[in-house]
């Protein structure tokens, strides 16, 4: 069988890693820039085509993938004169593999279904280094039949690929998933700064809640930074965990109801971004906890 061709916008850590997988399978891949070079020109000397604009994507792609950071970035790179929606060809198939608002991602659908096409979000569990090997877990919701055409490429992309039911179901749980994983990482680091305050070894506090029901591979992501200083265990940037965890609260608001859990987490990840620490890791949220315990 003929493979689809890839359209596929964002080529961030993640986006970046996924394309390089898709040019592995030996799938098409035609990229637009969006903020910078690099990525891009490493993508083209790996066989990637560049084009001008997201609408061009679209005309050369049975299936168009954004993984962007932001809804508004989604919304950005499907609307317009230029953007997915004008592009798109009839039958085609347009994932967001960002984590986005539910509630945007229904609307997108209704417009791409008016164009023809079909709209499916699928965002993704595990990091860039998973990406590269074809591991990633992918939670896909929407049409079902669009889905199982493009599964068998969404399994060249992840080990773990579901189907979760109606449009916006899979960034939902998503939001779910993100708000939980920010949380304990945000407490293991605490946890690592409130040892060094009592006098306590980073490694014995480590070992004791490792050995019991506590451990988890979260845990074991901020102990990467915490005891061996190496944040790449952990490749998601402060930034990007404020605003998942803020789109988490914001979709309890728009349920109407009102999220207790989240508010520590999002007020430290909101204050390390306005403090200049947006860039890091969220495994070096433990130099933030710290730090603000020597005030």
């Amino acid at each position: 069988m003929t493979q689809p061709t890839i359209g596929f916008i964002g080529l961030g850590l993640m986006g970046s890693a996924m394309v390089d997988r898709l040019i592995d399978k030996g799938y098409a891949v035609t990229i637009t820039a969006n903020r910078s070079r690099p990525r891009i020109d490493a993508a083209v000397a790996r066989g990637a085509t560049e084009v001008a604009t997201a609408r061009d994507v679209a005309a050369a792609s049975d299936i168009t993938m954004l993984c962007m950071d932001t809804s508004d970035s989604v919304e950005g790179r499907m609307r317009g004169a230029d953007g997915v929606i004008a592009g798109l060809k009839s039958g085609a198939v347009v994932i967001d593999f960002g984590t986005s608002l539910p509630g945007s991602t229904r609307t997108l659908g209704d417009e791409v279904a008016a164009a023809g096409g079909t709209y499916l979000d699928a965002p993704l569990g595990r990091t860039p280094a998973h990406a590269k090997d074809g591991l990633l877990n992918i939670m896909t919701a929407g049409d079902k039949p669009a889905f199982d055409k493009v599964e068998p490429v969404l399994k060249d992309l992840g080990e773990n690929v579901f189907h979760l039911g109606a449009l916006g179901s899979g960034h939902t749980i998503k939001l779910m998933n993100n708000f939980f994983g920010m949380t304990v990482a945000n407490a293991m680091a605490e946890a690592f700064a409130m040892a060094d305050v009592t006098g306590i070894d980073r490694q014995q506090l480590y070992d004791v809640m490792s050995a019991g029901p506590l451990h988890s591979g979260m845990m074991d992501f901020v102990a990467g930074y915490g005891l061996k200083g190496d944040p790449a265990q952990l490749a998601f940037a402060v930034k990007n965990a404020a605003k998942d965890v803020g789109y988490y609260a914001r979709m309890a608001e728009d349920a109407g109801v009102d999220s207790v859990m989240s508010k520590g987490a999002l007020s430290a990840l909101q204050e390390a971004t306005q403090t200049g620490r947006g860039d890091d890791m969220v495994s070096q949220m433990v130099d933030f906890y710290a730090a603000k315990m020597q005030k």
